[in-house]
């Protein structure tokens, strides 16, 4: 039952993913994941669903990007502010941002976010991050 429960949990929660390097010097393989996901460029945003593919997709590019859950607010935040919307009207959930004001973290981006870098899972402290990016 607690399977269930976490499954029902976890498809609610987006999870937002922005491509922090250039992808110049990309292997084959996580430039063709960077390309399903939608980052062609340096400092793009994607929402996606919190599912077991997407996590494995987005464990395969962890050393160009930066991760993690998205809040409500801040998703409506982004939709608001910077939505881009197809031929028909519908709202994308890709999300074209500026660079941070304050620039990035102190060790850069070439670092994992757990040793002071900017590259990595950031769990809830993506919103931190998107909201200084809009």
């Amino acid at each position: 039952m607690s399977e269930e429960t976490n499954n029902k949990k976890s498809v609610n929660e987006k999870i937002a993913i922005i491509l922090i390097r250039g992808r110049i010097g990309m292997r084959h393989d996580m430039r063709m994941t960077a390309d399903l996901l939608k980052l062609i460029k340096k400092n793009t945003c994607v929402v996606l669903e919190n599912t077991l593919p997407n996590k494995g997709m987005v464990e395969k590019i962890k050393d160009y990007a930066t991760y993690g859950l998205l809040d409500d607010s801040t998703h409506k935040l982004l939709i608001s502010k910077r939505a881009q919307k197809d031929k028909e009207g519908k709202v994308l959930n890709i999300f074209k941002l500026h660079p941070p004001r304050g620039g990035f973290e102190r060790k850069g981006t070439k670092q994992p976010f757990s040793n002071g870098g900017a590259l990595g899972n950031r769990k809830d402290k993506i919103n931190l991050l998107i909201q200084r990016m809009i």
